[in-house]
Order: C-alpha cells, then structure tokens, then sequence
C-alpha cells in the first residue's frame, strides 16, 4: 500500500478501471492506491463475465468495503443509492410472507394440511427404484432389437 488509505472505509468514491480478470476488476482510487471489485459485487445480478459490465478506463463509483494488509475490497452494486427497504440476508428481495413462523413449535398446525420433508434416504431409494425400473425396461428394449438373449452371431 502506498501510505495511508486516502478514503474511509464505508465512504464512495469515483474510480477507474485498470484491470479486467475473470473474479473481477481494478480499480485505482484517488490517490493511487488500486482496490479490487469481486465479480460478486459487481451487479445485482449474475455476473458472468466482468467483460460484459465493465471495459478497462471506466469511471466508477465504488463502496470501499474493507482493506485487510494492504487489499482493498471494494463494491460498485452497495455505492448505488437505493430506497430503504426491508430485506433479508441472502438478497435485495423482501423476506417472504410467514418467515417468522418457521422457527416456533406450533407452525405445523397453522398450515392444516403440513407434509413432513422427505429424507434423503427416502429420496434416495426413490430414485434406485426408478432407476433399476428404467435400466431393465431398456434392457428389456435393446435385447428384443438384437433378437432376445444371446442375439450375438459370431
């Protein structure tokens, strides 16, 4: 790191462009230090390559997020400003209607007609089930083309 960060960490600041890699793009800051935006930070969206988004000498606006031993991560999608709103964790969606009923006891009896999850096992058996009833109805198949059992001529 060239000396002190010239910019807090939290706060916005216009960038530009210097490298392109497929998990993200440089960008240097006021001040000549060089930070890095993850792919995942982007879009909102998915992004699957950083070329479709970005080209190198862009102006940026970038969310300083952290700076741990002279890296500094940084954000284009968190220095939009949006409207406040409530969100859960994992995305920009709203949380879904009766969340908050999912950890208390009595939740099953809300819902009336409450179908236990299925376990892996019983999915897994399933699916052999299936399968095995598949693979002999294709032997069955392939074994009538070639004329029933031992339908090789040599």
């Amino acid at each position: 790191m060239k000396g002190e960060l010239p910019i807090e960490l939290g706060s916005k600041v216009k960038g530009k462009v210097t490298g392109i890699t497929n998990f993200g793009a440089f960008v240097e800051l006021p001040g000549g230090e060089t930070g890095l935006v993850h792919i995942s930070e982007v879009a909102d969206n998915y992004v699957k390559d950083v070329n479709d988004h970005l080209k190198v000498g862009d102006e940026v606006e970038v969310k300083v997020l952290s700076e741990k031993e002279g890296k500094i991560s940084l954000s284009i999608k968190k220095a939009i400003d949006r409207p406040e709103r409530e969100t859960n964790s994992y995305s920009n969606r709203p949380p879904r209607q009766g969340r908050e009923d999912r950890n208390s006891r009595d939740f099953r009896s809300k819902g009336g007609n409450f179908k236990p999850k299925e376990s892996f096992e019983d999915k897994m058996a399933k699916f052999l089930k299936s399968s095995e009833e598949n693979l002999s109805m294709l032997k069955r198949s392939t074994e009538t083309k070639r004329g029933g059992r031992g339908g090789r001529r040599g």
